[in-house]
């Protein structure tokens, strides 16, 4: 009987520490697990201090025979390098091991390109596929050169790798376009959003820090969560009625990681610019992480590269149900901190109460006894801001609430 089992990869972690203070270890572990979710098993890791990254092999050639050596011993059908090779690292390292080449950025684009389900979503991980092997295709053409050499070989090697550009050439330009169509459906729900004034909440944080999660708890969107790495790619957006009865949209956001390849910032920008434009950053911190403040700095990090700034950061310290003993807690950049947990809905409560607290600090007191015939206007404060208190009166609707600036005139 034929076995049409999967054959399993067997993987062996490389990495280059280049100086003392570095976190080479803690990367290869998130590799490791990167690796995982791509289907892979990790047999090994390999991490080489140099003053530098080798700019032809990655790493040195003493680590490259010992590296041999382990792919030998451990059976491993390939490696992974923890950062984004060049293509000629790319090309001596397989024509020295003899055995499958990947780095970061490919696992990377491998998981997103299994994850993608969305139109707009499938349409980015290709543009980030697609640029990534563009700048490989030199590799294909020396390998193709090595047919044979002389009449009949070089001709149709080198006419096979300028087609090859040719037509990512033409895919990139037309996935363009489509990204184009994309951007301008989005600017135009948003400028919808500001016309109907609805305050939109932007949830960030590191992959796997429960983003999904919390926004089924607090709407019922029902979207994929999986305690995995980048479970959910394609952004969500769903409405949520605070306490208040005021209304808000949540977006989900792709999770961030360390060293997050730059296709993937190019190609998912239109997605990340969802946080740009929202009025308030809801950042979503694994608090049972033993990592959490250096992934809560690569958050930050990769905010400020979105030229993020000036909204007001809530802080939700998730996963509070994993911790057997309650830790420190800060967060310096934060404007708020509430402990929750997405899993069980404690502290779920709080986070409504700040964001109300939140959203009422930038819209403006109102006070007023309506004739019933302007009840219409209340209905724009109960939707668009928070109603405080109602009282039908002889002489009319007496209201007090809180109403956005930029729809004061209209109620008042």
């Amino acid at each position: 009987m034929i076995d049409l089992k999967k054959s399993e990869e067997r993987v062996i972690l490389v990495g280059v520490s280049i100086n003392d203070n570095d976190d080479t270890e803690k990367s290869l572990d998130e590799l490791e697990e990167l690796a995982a979710t791509a289907g892979a098993v990790c047999v090994g890791r390999v991490i080489q201090n140099r003053e530098m990254i080798h700019p032809g092999t990655y790493i040195g050639k003493g680590k490259i025979e010992e590296l041999k050596e382990l792919i030998w011993e451990m059976d491993a059908t390939g490696i992974i390098c923890d950062d984004e090779l060049a293509p000629a690292q790319l090309g001596n390292l397989q024509d020295i091991l003899d055995t499958k080449i990947m780095d970061r950025t490919l696992i990377i684009l491998d998981i997103f390109a299994t994850r993608a389900s969305t139109n707009e979503g499938k349409i980015q991980v290709e543009l980030a596929q697609l640029k990534y092997r563009q700048s490989r295709l030199i590799g294909l053409g020396k390998s193709l050169s090595r047919l044979g050499g002389g009449i009949g070989t070089r001709g149709p090697g080198e006419k096979k790798l300028e087609m090859d550009r040719r037509l990512i050439k033409g895919r990139i330009a037309q996935l363009n376009r489509e990204l184009k169509d994309v951007k301008r459906h989005r600017e135009v729900t948003r400028e919808q959003r500001n016309k109907n004034a609805i305050p939109v909440i932007a949830i960030v944080g590191y992959t796997n820090a429960g983003k999904s999660t919390l926004l089924n708890k607090l709407t019922g969107a029902q979207i994929f969560a999986e305690d995995k790495l980048f479970a959910t790619l394609d952004p969500t957006t769903r409405n949520l009625k605070l306490p208040s009865k005021q209304e808000v949209l949540l977006t989900d956001t792709v999770g961030f990681i360390r060293k997050l390849p730059h296709h993937l910032i190019e190609a998912f920008k239109s997605t990340l610019e969802e946080a740009k434009y929202s009025d308030i950053i809801l950042h979503v911190v694994d608090t049972s992480n033993p990592q959490v403040d250096e992934q809560m700095h690569i958050v930050y990090e990769t905010l400020e590269n979105l030229e993020v700034a000036d909204k007001p950061v809530i802080t939700a310290f998730n996963k509070q149900d994993r911790l057997e003993e309650m830790p420190i807690l800060r967060d310096f950049k934060a404007d708020y901190i509430v402990k929750i947990s997405a899993k069980t809905g404690e502290g779920l409560d709080d986070l409504q109460d700040v964001i109300e607290k939140v959203l009422r600090s930038s819209k403006v007191a109102i006070e007023k006894t309506y004739s019933y015939e302007e009840a219409g206007k209340i209905q724009l404060i109960r939707k668009y801001g928070e109603l405080v208190e109602e009282d039908y009166r002889d002489e009319g609707i007496f209201v007090r609430g809180y109403v956005p600036s930029e729809l004061y005139h209209k109620v008042r």
